[in-house]
């Protein structure tokens, strides 16, 4: 007769419980979402877009096979003060950027939060410039605001 390690009965509620509890932290996603270390290591701190400012425009390598220059931006968060670059959707939307406008960024939709495609270390993208969404000033239907 073989003797299990885990209590058996009426009685052995509260230890199979507490045996369970004490065993999902070696499951590493349990650990991760408890202990939030992916938000610890978002520069977004979790939220789903952040203001920013654009400190300087920089182009980007795409990876192999592909051969461009992704237009990015360098932007600084507004609320942490942390750096980070953000890619430019759309044909010349480069040229609707310029250094200290105010842009909003979001998550560029890369598996598990990671970058997107041919664009390495790059985990964001601009959708508003000064208000106005990129997408609109790049279709020619608005334009920028003049200060």
């Amino acid at each position: 007769m073989s003797k299990s390690k885990s209590p058996k009965g009426e009685m052995a509620a509260r230890k199979l419980r507490r045996k369970k509890q004490k065993l999902r932290w070696s499951d590493k996603y349990y650990k991760r979402r408890l202990l939030m270390l992916d938000k610890k290591a978002d520069p977004l701190e979790g939220a789903p877009q952040a203001r920013a400012i654009v400190l300087e425009k920089v182009g980007v390598e795409s990876k192999q096979p592909n051969s461009a220059i992704r237009k990015c931006v360098r932007v600084q968060l507004v609320k942490n003060g942390k750096q980070i670059t953000s890619f430019l959707p759309g044909d010349g939307a480069l040229n609707y950027v310029d250094e200290h406008d105010e842009v909003i960024i979001e998550g560029i939709g890369g598996s598990m939060g990671r970058s997107m495609g041919d664009i390495p270390g790059v985990r964001w993208k601009v959708s508003t410039v000064n208000g106005v969404s990129l997408n609109m000033l790049v279709l020619g239907k608005k334009e920028k605001p003049r200060r």
